[in-house]
């Protein structure tokens, strides 16, 4: 199996994966980087599931967090808030759409601060040594979630 056809694999995975694509593309990322672009984000997803689980709003705050926090070390600010964007066209919810932008900013904030560190990381690497930062920003109230209305 080719590259290529692992990443026509991953477009069709899902129906975030193709907006995620070609935002990284738009923002001038080849099909490898754009490859990269989804490997960050579901090691994002997936660290974020299994160390921010139990606490209503923690796993989606440090998914973006460290999600943007990849993106910017890995690609730059530019490319971060492109496919950022992309991933918020479309939201229903504009209350979790700023939720999600204020997490966001956060995480390009320290990927930009940190880049050096991160850059080179494989992306579970990356999610390695952004969990307990996110873990720490969420207890300082530095990332927030949308609270349920009642």
């Amino acid at each position: 199996m080719g590259f290529g056809d692992v990443v026509q694999q991953a477009i069709h995975a899902g129906t975030g994966v193709p907006r995620l694509y070609a935002a990284a593309t738009r923002a001038g990322l080849g099909p490898s980087g754009a490859f990269e672009v989804l490997r960050i984000s579901q090691a994002a997803l997936q660290a974020a599931a299994t160390h921010g689980r139990g606490v209503p709003g923690r796993p989606n705050a440090m998914r973006h967090f460290m999600w943007q926090a990849a993106l910017t070390a890995r690609f730059g600010l530019d490319a971060a808030r492109t496919i950022a964007a992309a991933q918020e066209a479309g939201t229903p919810t504009r209350r979790d759409s700023r939720a999600d932008a204020h997490n966001n900013t956060a995480g390009q904030a320290y990927g930009s601060e940190h880049a050096e560190d991160l850059a080179g990381l494989a992306p579970s690497e990356a999610m390695t040594s952004l969990v307990p930062v996110a873990l720490a920003m969420w207890e300082s109230g530095d990332l927030v979630w949308v609270t349920p209305r009642s």
